[in-house]
């Protein structure tokens, strides 16, 4: 998969940007707040996902602007393809010159990965942001996955409400019926692809990570399940009082986790920074690599301002292994990549490219 050209206008403050990108190898360098991370989301956002920055989508809008567009021209099975993103009021997407309903009919087209300093913490945070890795690295290669989840939390958020009110009037429990029965079909829809995917990342991962340790460290990686090895529905049942009491769905994937051990020691309870950083490296490459033994194509990769994260060897590392595809790295300065052969180097200043 390769962008041959990027075009946006008003997108936050990038203002009127063209640009013809390298196919392999391309360095967005200048000072920070000048632009660079904004054509990184605006490039991410043609995967279908959400911003990987979390921010609404009015917020993309340049000011005193009232809508932005976004377009790129690339190459997908061998075919060139255009992709345009409109937001004004709402967001809308074009797929070569045709409106399509929603992002997950985006999903699948464009693939990309995208590496950013929040990746990081990937392993140091808490379930939910794990959580959303698998959800958006699985909705790229299966767009319905996308729409089971979104049906699946819109029945955890209405059974929430309910279990508030049989706190407080206990005929009401009636209610539940049909929200666990959507919970319940979509949820282990949702568990069964996230094992699945799990299955495949502990293929992949593990060996990225013992090229990164340099073969003196193994990874694991287990999906914890809050059903336990019971049944969703068994579960749901069993908690129900409980749940009322606390007012919350205690049970289902929107509860689940990953947990990473690093030679059978949990990495996020003991692991060293240097290793929780590895660790998210790791995952990141076997993410693109899935990508690829399932479509077929290199995903584009987005790495932004990871570079001055990482040591000299895991700069090495992650350069050496992204060697063929189509990069765009965000940077300070361009020291890192002074032996570049192949590719551009871009300038960032004052929302303009050049």
């Amino acid at each position: 998969m390769i962008i041959k050209n990027i075009c946006l206008n008003n997108f936050r403050n990038l203002k009127q940007i063209y640009i013809e990108p390298h196919q392999n190898m391309n360095i967005l360098c200048g000072e920070n707040a000048q632009g660079k991370t904004n054509l990184i989301e605006a490039i991410w956002l043609f995967t279908g996902a959400k911003s990987f920055r979390n921010s609404k989508e009015n917020e993309m809008i340049s000011f005193d602007c009232k809508k932005t567009e976004i377009e790129i021209n690339f190459i997908s099975e061998g075919i060139e393809k255009t992709a345009k993103i409109i937001i004004d009021d709402k967001k809308n997407l074009f797929l070569n010159d045709k409106k399509i309903k929603c992002a997950s009919e985006f999903a699948g087209n464009f693939n990309a990965i995208v590496f950013s300093p929040t990746d990081l913490s990937l392993i140091i945070d808490g379930p939910a942001i794990r959580r959303r890795f698998l959800d958006v690295a699985i909705g790229q290669l299966y767009p319905r996955y996308i729409e089971i989840l979104k049906n699946y939390n819109r029945a955890v958020m209405q059974r929430n409400n309910i279990l508030k009110d049989c706190y407080k009037d206990a005929s009401l429990k009636f209610l539940l019926d049909d929200y666990e029965e959507v919970i319940i079909n979509c949820g282990e829809k949702i568990i069964n692809y996230r094992k699945k995917y799990i299955e495949q990342i502990k293929k992949t991962a593990p060996k990225i990570y013992e090229g990164i340790s340099q073969k003196k460290e193994i990874l694991d990686i287990e999906y914890i399940c809050s059903s336990d090895g019971k049944g969703l529905r068994e579960k749901l049942k069993l908690l129900r009082n409980e749940d009322i009491y606390k007012g919350v769905t205690s049970v289902g994937p929107h509860r689940d986790d990953i947990v990473f051990k690093i030679n059978s020691i949990n990495c996020r309870d003991f692991g060293s920074q240097g290793q929780k950083r590895s660790v998210a490296l790791a995952l990141k490459l076997s993410e693109a690599e899935i990508i690829k033994e399932i479509t077929g194509e290199q995903p584009i990769a987005l790495l932004d301002d990871v570079m001055s994260e990482l040591d000299k060897s895991r700069q090495d590392y992650i350069l050496n292994h992204i060697d063929g595809w189509q990069v765009f790295i965000t940077c300070c300065e361009t020291g890192h990549f002074e032996n570049l052969n192949e590719g551009k180097i871009f300038t960032v200043k004052n929302g303009e490219i050049f």
